[in-house]
């Protein structure tokens, strides 16, 4: 994807350039760049050195394609680009996104009606849970802000990540696991790996609504901690509660669950987790049982403590909640030069671990993980993919035809998918079906969580720490009869 953006801007500069020449209108929004960014010259110059060869080969496109999506993004007056995990879970996925926003800045597509950049950041409390702060590198601003409110000594040191927090109870580092929701064990990398180190913790505690496979994968002692759902009757001291969501326009917006809880004795995360605070720090420092007693009192504290919640709970009362605002919208950049950064990178010279190529080994395929029709998160709703033509079965490998010939199997056939990497480790799953499909030559794809197990756990995006699920790197082996056995028994 980094090499594509590079190409399409590649093109715009060779364009810009004979646009000069002839005195023709421009190709780049030179008063953007000028009143906006910084860094354009640096850019350029990475533009020049970038081969037109390195650009198609780590592209996948023929030049005519990439010239082809070039020539549509300079016609189009406005222009939003929308990027989601196909993008995130690489090793070089901050390169490309920077490369993303390179492009849209050369045709000042940011801050303009119409246009702008669009990182699909997934439902609501992935961007509630940032919006308010939870961050293993949680900002100084923050921490400040905690202190003066509330009057303790707010620790500094950074946490854990999900990655590292595997690598902590790995190696008995971390001891209690607690689980607000989700399916920790299932949707991380490195399945067998990360198993193992949530069964080195001393205690594993999961609050949730729903049962899933990671309450089957426990500490030294355990608890599955029933709580109410989002649509629930969440009645407390003061009476029925609503909590607040972030939508993916950063509006927020009160919900209030409508159904009859499925028992009594459910009691919503906030009360959980403020009655944990209450069993270890008493009323320190704050009465938890008094702001739980109406969540207005915590959202009053949120506003005394998170930018951009002033007046949180009269704001609330506007029809259809209140926008968070985007400051790069108006054009204001909140920068160390105050204006829009160009980002120069190299791209890549490997895209396949280096420790890989130096032993010698070549991989087959380079596998993506993706998810099926019937399928939301880690939770299957049923064993149909309307997507992609399959049913009643998920052990399957989407593979160009040729290539399943080129490997020496059949369409149909049973595999074993082994991932390459630097450790030693063997990492396989077993008794996938070769399913012919429509990808490039090289490619495959499957459906996670099941092939989870070939995403080593050391295999992240750079300064991201994100799993690289979109890029593994794998050969096929003929199905081990063995191997099916213990599929099956799984």
């Amino acid at each position: 994807d980094m090499a594509v953006m590079r190409g399409i801007a590649k093109f715009l500069l060779l364009w810009e350039r004979e646009a000069q020449a002839k005195g023709e209108p421009a190709v780049f929004d030179h008063a953007f760049i000028e009143a906006h960014t910084s860094g354009v010259d640096a850019y350029l110059a990475v533009l020049d050195a970038t081969s037109w060869e390195h650009i198609v080969e780590q592209s996948g496109l023929s030049l005519a394609e990439i010239e082809l999506a070039a020539r549509m993004y300079r016609k189009a007056e406005r222009v939003i680009m929308c990027w989601a995990m196909g993008v995130t879970q690489h090793r070089h996925s901050v390169p490309t996104v920077q490369e993303i926003i390179n492009l849209q800045l050369l045709r000042g597509n940011v801050g303009k009606p119409g246009a702008g950049l669009s990182p699909v950041r997934g439902h609501s409390n992935v961007q509630g849970d940032r919006t308010m702060g939870i961050d293993e590198q949680p900002p100084a601003r923050l921490l400040d802000a905690l202190q003066w409110r509330f009057q303790f000594e707010v620790p500094r040191e950074h946490g854990h990540n999900a990655v590292l927090a595997i690598k902590a109870m790995e190696e008995k580092r971390a001891k209690v696991f607690i689980a607000l929701g989700g399916n920790f064990a299932q949707a991380t990398p490195d399945t067998p790996r990360t198993h193992a180190a949530l069964r080195n913790c001393e205690l594993t505690v999961h609050i949730a609504t729903k049962l899933n496979r990671s309450h089957l994968v426990t500490g030294r002692d355990a608890l599955i901690l029933p709580c109410l759902g989002r649509t629930e009757i969440d009645l407390q001291a003061e009476g029925p509660q609503g909590i607040t969501v972030e939508d993916t326009f950063s509006m927020v917006h009160i919900s209030h669950g409508q159904l009859k809880p499925r028992s009594p004795h459910l009691r919503s995360e906030p009360a959980i987790i403020a009655g944990m605070a209450k069993a270890t720090l008493g009323n320190h420092p704050i009465d938890w049982e008094w702001v739980i007693g109406d969540y207005a009192r915590i959202r009053d504290l949120i506003a005394d403590t998170i930018v951009g919640f002033q007046d949180f709970n009269a704001r609330l009362q506007q029809p259809g909640g209140f926008h968070l605002g985007n400051a790069a919208a108006e054009r204001e950049w909140n920068t160390a030069t105050g204006k829009a950064q160009f980002t120069p990178s190299e791209l890549p010279v490997h895209l396949v671990n280096e420790a890989v190529l130096e032993r010698g080994e070549r991989p087959d395929l380079i596998l993506q993980t993706l998810r099926s029709h019937d399928q939301y998160n880690t939770t299957l709703y049923g064993l149909d993919d309307r997507y992609r033509g399959v049913f009643g079965l998920r052990e399957v490998v989407f593979v160009n035809e040729a290539d399943i010939r080129r490997l020496g199997f059949e369409p149909g056939e049973q595999v074993d998918m082994v991932s390459l990497w630097e450790d030693g480790r063997e990492r396989r799953v077993s008794g996938f079906q070769l399913v012919p499909y429509d990808l490039p030559e090289g490619q495959a794809a499957a459906y996670y969580p099941e092939t989870n197990p070939l995403v080593p756990l050391e295999s992240y995006g750079d300064r991201t720490y994100t799993p690289t699920s979109k890029f593994v790197a794998i050969r096929l082996e003929k199905a081990r009869p063995d191997n099916l056995i213990h599929t099956v028994a799984e």
